[in-house]
């Protein structure tokens, strides 16, 4: 964090010429936060909540419509309080007619399901979060 530390004023100044509220960079060696205070631009506390680093999110890697099951399908590839294994599908992605997987970054429990059947997403839509095992 030294180094990102170092640029924080350079950082800071490019933020300023921007539309962009918060600005939060991750490193191996900490988090970065810089944020609007009026006309300033400050430093902000690095706020990780408990809950969210329990939580895994699954995200759209595609703009597309997230489909709970198949189309051939009546059953949803994953219910909330299921056990999921890393790579297993847990969504798919409709675009035109391709059907994407949207797959488990690591094994875990299904917290829940954020995105309805059938619901016109974007790329980084939260679709699926995972308590990580």
């Amino acid at each position: 964090m030294q180094d990102t530390a170092l640029r924080t004023p350079q950082l800071a100044a490019w933020l300023a010429g921007t539309d962009i509220g918060l600005l939060e960079l991750r490193t191996p060696q900490g988090i970065l936060r810089l944020g609007r205070q009026g006309d300033d631009i400050v430093e902000l506390p690095a706020e990780v909540t408990e809950v969210e680093s329990e939580l895994v999110s699954v995200h759209a890697l595609s703009v597309g419509v997230f489909l709970h099951s198949h189309p051939l399908a009546a059953a949803p590839l994953v219910r909330t309080g299921e056990r999921v294994e890393a790579g297993q599908t847990v969504g798919l992605l409709k675009i035109g007619p391709l059907l994407l997987p949207v797959t488990a970054p690591q094994a875990g429990i299904v917290d829940g399901v954020h995105a309805a059947d059938g619901l016109a997403v974007g790329y980084g839509t939260p679709l699926v979060d995972l308590h990580p095992l």
